[in-house]
């Protein structure tokens, strides 16, 4: 009896699998995908599923990171909170008011939300932050504690770096999962926060893990864009990121000419 293996048609594409986790040169069984492949998907289904439900360990977040304060989207639930987005954008009233002694003017404020994906922030927040506040290190930033916001969507930083009156707001947040990536990590960099600000105002590097973007990559370009948006006092359309080398120098390899 032949086995699976002598089955399964190779794809010619084969070779460039290795330069991505999208679903490519799967191979085939006649006319149908490979049962492996299948099953492989239908986990990867569930996995992306489960990130959108899992809640946020806030306080396993907050160990890690000295000094950071857990609030509280208007979203009293995860249930509420997918339903009704414009709640995951504001604070709750306590949260406004622990916010309302905290330090302020720092000209970056650091705000996590659990947005999609708990998971993005759980495995890649710390070690994100640790990447950038090497580089911030260099200089004379100032440089808010971490605020947690459970239940938050990346509008929620514009409040919270209002309430802190910081010159600009990062928002770390996980994002919404893909079948290959439950886990990736989005950082938007507002200029002059505040509420009621659209999407235009912001500046978005997405997929930080280190299947996507490393941290260290990411952070390069998280502090070019800080710096530019300081010299510029802007963000988002205006505000382009024009960094040509990768972190570690030299320019980015393009597997197409290889």
């Amino acid at each position: 009896m032949a086995s699976s293996d002598t089955l399964v048609t190779d794809n010619p594409w084969q070779a460039l699998r290795r330069h991505t986790q999208a679903r490519i040169a799967l191979g085939r069984t006649g006319v149908s995908m490979p049962t492996s492949r299948q099953l492989a998907f239908q986990l990867a289904h569930a996995q992306a599923r489960d990130a959108v439900h899992l809640e946020l360990d806030a306080r396993a977040l907050a160990s890690r990171e000295p000094g950071s304060l857990a609030l509280h989207s208007a979203a009293a639930t995860r249930a509420i909170y997918l339903q009704r987005p414009d709640l995951g954008r504001r604070l709750d009233d306590a949260s406004r008011e622990r916010l309302a002694g905290g330090p302020q003017g720092a000209d970056l404020a650091l705000v996590a939300c659990d947005g999609l994906s708990a998971l993005a922030i759980e495995r890649h927040v710390a070690p994100f932050l640790a990447a950038l506040r090497e580089r911030l290190a260099l200089e004379a930033w100032t440089v808010s504690p971490l605020v947690i916001v459970v239940q938050g969507r990346v509008a929620a930083g514009d409040e919270v770096g209002e309430l802190l009156k910081a010159r600009a707001v990062l928002v770390l947040i996980g994002e919404r999962p893909g079948l290959s990536s439950p886990d990736s990590l989005g950082l938007y960099l507002t200029w002059a926060p505040k509420v009621g600000l659209l999407d235009d105002s912001r500046n978005c590097i997405s997929n930080v893990r280190p299947e996507g973007m490393p941290y260290a990559q990411a952070a390069y370009r998280l502090h070019y864009l800080l710096s530019q948006a300081f010299a510029r006092q802007l963000s988002g359309v205006g505000l382009k990121d024009e960094t040509v080398e990768q972190e570690g120098g030299g320019p980015g390899r393009n597997f197409l000419l290889e």
